[in-house]
């Protein structure tokens, strides 16, 4: 059966149990509360992986993964991440919290800060135990500040999803913690760019940044002259560009992606548009980046000691969050419980932070036993968000229409 079949067939295979597994799963075990779809696809991308299906069936698992489709699969994947991250980009919302900006940045400061400490603490912590955590070309600094941004991120995309589902997206708290979120993010790529940041390419990094500066100031000139049709054309050559040039400068394609959505304005599409652009894109594309990032998990080190690191940098993100969050509702005298909400839901990670140690990994400063603990502690951060935070909300209501 195996040689009857040309590597379209076995593509197809695959893309037929990307779609259908992770789906049946959300929509018959009915786990949209806890788990929504796209968190249930990220789960099914480490189950169709090596380390679970590849260990089970290990035959099965290499006639449907084999080289051509996975080279495949990864292209899909590349340029749709690609084009969320530029999503993540657009959607910054920069000039509210330069309006709030006391508020918006000590906020936003100790949600990154506090968490960041926390996990570049579970990171020396790891490394004290094993050397086996830390890439081949990685450095212990590169390491330990990358571990602990990956605690520290919260997903802006999934964070969207998550108050649409709560109904609070459009509220004035929603608008608050997306101003939040919003700064973290620019910090949490400022601060890639920092972990990538190669002395033996440094002259190439800094061509890029200035070129990018000038093709961005010409390029929001050019958006500016194009109707709203020619501008999401425009939009996706503009993304190409800025990958490659990022990627040859030996920053990654991925801090491209966002530089190219941070430098337009949300202003020049519209908002339904963009919504429906990154619902789409979740829904045909996506799930093959989450099979093609679960295909990177390895369980090498020993299931049990993934799951404890796993559990460790899980402490340290989410506590690291609620405290930070805590340290800020004292600061601004928020009501007794608004500092919980807020925390438990910057706390969401998944596809940011999976996007951000897939980067990790690509530049082999972390490897794929620690690229698998991230992973699960990412899930597992986002999995509690909804159970946790709704019926907090139920409890204090009139939070939601506090605008700072």
């Amino acid at each position: 059966m195996n040689h009857a079949m040309n590597t379209t067939e076995i593509f197809l295979i695959a893309m037929m149990i990307i779609f259908t597994v992770p789906y049946l799963i959300w929509r018959l075990g009915r786990t949209d509360y806890w788990a929504p779809l796209v968190v249930v696809q990220i789960i099914m991308g480490i189950v169709l992986g090596p380390g679970v299906l590849g260990a089970v069936f290990p035959d099965y698992y290499k006639f449907v993964f084999d080289k051509p489709v996975i080279q495949s699969l990864n292209g899909i994947a590349w340029w749709a991440v690609m084009i969320f991250v530029m999503i993540a980009g657009v959607e910054l919302d920069l000039k509210k919290a330069w309006q709030y900006k006391r508020e918006s940045g000590i906020t936003a400061g100790l949600a990154l800060g506090t968490p960041l400490l926390f996990g570049c603490a579970a990171g020396a912590f790891m490394l004290y135990f094993s050397n086996g955590w830390m890439g081949e070309k990685g450095m212990t600094w590169q390491f330990i500040l990358g571990v602990g941004m990956s605690c520290a991120v919260t997903a802006l995309p999934i964070l969207i999803l998550l108050m649409e589902k709560l109904e609070i997206l459009r509220q004035p708290i929603g608008q608050r913690i997306l101003r939040y979120a919003s700064l973290d993010d620019v910090a949490i790529w400022g601060v890639l760019a920092l972990i990538l940041l190669d002395w033996e390419r440094v002259g190439r990094q800094g061509m890029f940044l200035a070129g990018f500066a000038v093709a961005a100031y010409v390029f929001r000139k050019l958006m500016l002259k194009l109707n709203e049709n020619d501008r999401w054309y425009v939009s996706f050559i503009w993304l190409g560009i800025c990958g490659y040039f990022a990627d040859w400068s030996g920053l990654h394609f991925m801090v491209g992606a966002f530089l190219a959505g941070a430098v337009m304005e949300a202003e020049w599409f519209k908002q339904e548009d963009m919504d429906k652009l990154r619902y789409f894109v979740l829904l045909i594309i996506m799930p093959v980046f989450f099979l093609s990032t679960g295909l990177r998990t390895n369980w090498q080190v020993g299931g049990s000691t993934v799951f404890i690191a796993a559990g460790v940098l899980l402490v340290a993100s989410v506590v690291g969050k609620l405290v930070g969050i805590q340290i800020a509702g004292k600061v601004l005298k928020w009501e007794k419980g608004e500092a919980s909400i807020i925390g438990w839901l910057l706390q969401t990670k998944a596809l940011i932070m999976i996007i951000f140690a897939n980067v990790l990994l690509d530049k082999q400063i972390i490897t794929s036993e620690t690229f698998t603990a991230l992973l699960i502690m990412a899930v597992l951060s986002t999995m509690l968000t909804v159970p946790v935070v709704a019926p907090k909300l139920q409890k204090m209501k009139e939070i939601i229409f506090r605008s700072q």
